[in-house]
């Protein structure tokens, strides 16, 4: 973002009065090339969120809602992270982050660790690992965990299947786990999300 365009392909340096900018304007530009945590909630949002904007001194932006997440700010339910467009800054260069991005969506690490998805990109663990801090700010776990997440968030408000189905196919190994981490994320159970989107008007 350093070039002033959202066209650039930077998401390891961001432009802090850039993404100000489009916070503040609510440029769909920019929506889902970062996303901004406000510290006195630990909320974030992304850039086109409706919410009145938090004041910029209480502001911190971050390249993924990975790396959001990671810092300790849980999703909000107005702008809806978990509905921001792919980022375009994966496409360029980064061929092994891309292609770990992929497999990680397709589930790469719902029933195996990194070593093997590293293995599978010809690199070593560690190398990987040292890859996603750089260009993701989180790890591959982390990363695995909120697209897990966001996957449930998407089934919870498009669908009414039970909960067991629902934490089966956003990737969770049971349905105990499915609960636990998103209450961490969300700081609400699985139950009060859905009531809260197809509760009667």
């Amino acid at each position: 973002m350093k070039d002033g365009s959202p066209e650039s392909d930077s998401i390891a340096m961001l432009d802090i009065d850039e993404c100000e900018r489009a916070r503040v304007r609510r440029d769909r530009r920019y929506d889902g090339r970062f996303f901004s945590g406000v510290r006195t909630t630990r909320i974030y949002c992304r850039p086109v969120c409706p919410v009145r904007p938090a004041q910029g001194k209480n502001v911190t932006f971050y390249p993924t809602a990975a790396a959001a997440e990671a810092a300790g700010f849980r999703p909000c339910l107005r702008c809806r992270p978990e509905t921001a467009p792919f980022s375009p800054a994966w496409q360029g260069s980064r061929t092994t982050v891309q292609r770990a991005m992929r497999l990680i969506r397709s589930g790469a690490l719902d029933c195996a660790g990194v070593e093997d998805l590293a293995s599978r990109l010809g690199i070593g663990a560690r190398h990987l690992d040292r890859l996603f801090q750089r260009h993701v700010g989180a790890s591959p776990l982390q990363v695995a965990r909120t697209m897990r997440v966001q996957r449930a968030k998407r089934l919870l408000d498009q669908t009414r299947l039970p909960m067991s189905e629902v934490a089966a196919r956003a990737g969770f190994a049971s349905l105990r786990r499915f609960n636990a981490v998103f209450a961490e994320v969300y700081k609400r159970t699985p139950s009060d999300v859905r009531r809260l989107r197809f509760k009667p008007v």
